[in-house]
């Protein structure tokens, strides 16, 4: 990979997740830290990230357009969908969160007989013409560049329903099990959404291990399962185990 495409790769891994360490960059990369290192501090010279103590935050430019977010570890996002899919039966009631793996698990639930509720733009556009699913949007502000409704009127809509299963996404695990997201415009939607589902279904690969975020969602003891791969950090699945949550693998 040449310099010019690795650091493009980096700047667009931080508008994701927010921010990344240099141990976390240099395993998705597969290049070494050292190399990391050099490519942040000419990143930074160039304005385009802001160097930290261990890694890097990404620069108020916007959020990254929901096509390239869903471009990011695709094949790994999709298996996870798949897997999180067969846990739902015909006639339940389903909740998906915004982001591209709730998207994928929309694709995998074509042609059955459910209920979907979502705030995610792409989900709607993903089903809308599936008859066989009811499919229920909720209200809020648009944030376009993400696909997604947030804001009071979202909040307040989730507080008039109840379902079986609610898919939530994250941009980072702790060690200690609770789940962080980065966007803090989307954190009170996410607690509402855990506050109206039997089931908390947590999607995460490896790279939200630990991932990054500053604004806390859940505890580990509020969900009731983690999809995620068989590579996912070790330590925090038994951590999660601990607290009583289903580690499924994809």
């Amino acid at each position: 990979m040449l310099p010019k495409q690795r650091q493009d790769q980096i700047v667009r891994a931080l508008r994701v997740d927010g921010a990344g360490g240099v141990k976390v960059l240099a395993g998705k990369l597969g290049v070494s830290e050292a190399t990391i290192r050099r490519d942040l501090e000419q990143l930074h010279a160039e304005g385009r990230l802001t160097r930290v103590y261990g890694g890097a935050l990404a620069v108020d430019g916007g959020d990254e357009p929901f096509a390239d977010v869903n471009a990011v570890h695709a094949e790994q996002k999709d298996r996870i969908a798949r897997r999180a899919a067969e846990l739902v039966a015909d006639g339940e009631s389903v909740l998906l969160d915004i982001g591209t793996t709730a998207l994928r698990v929309a694709q995998h639930l074509h042609g059955r007989s459910l209920t979907v509720v979502t705030s995610n733009l792409a989900v709607l556009e993903e089903l809308q013409n599936d008859e066989q699913i009811e499919l229920i949007v909720l209200g809020g502000f648009v944030r376009r560049s993400y696909r997604s409704l947030v804001g009071y009127l979202t909040e307040e809509s989730l507080r008039q329903i109840h379902v079986d299963w609610l898919f939530l996404g994250t941009s980072g695990v702790r060690p200690d099990g609770r789940v962080m997201d980065s966007t803090m415009i989307e954190v009170p939607v996410k607690r509402a959404m855990i506050n109206a589902a039997d089931r908390v279904v947590l999607l995460a690969d490896r790279t939200k291990f630990p991932g990054h975020g500053v604004a806390r969602v859940c505890e580990p003891g509020e969900l009731s399962m983690v999809v995620t791969e068989s590579d996912s950090d070790k330590a925090t699945c038994a951590q999660l185990t601990e607290a009583g949550v289903e580690v499924v693998l994809a």
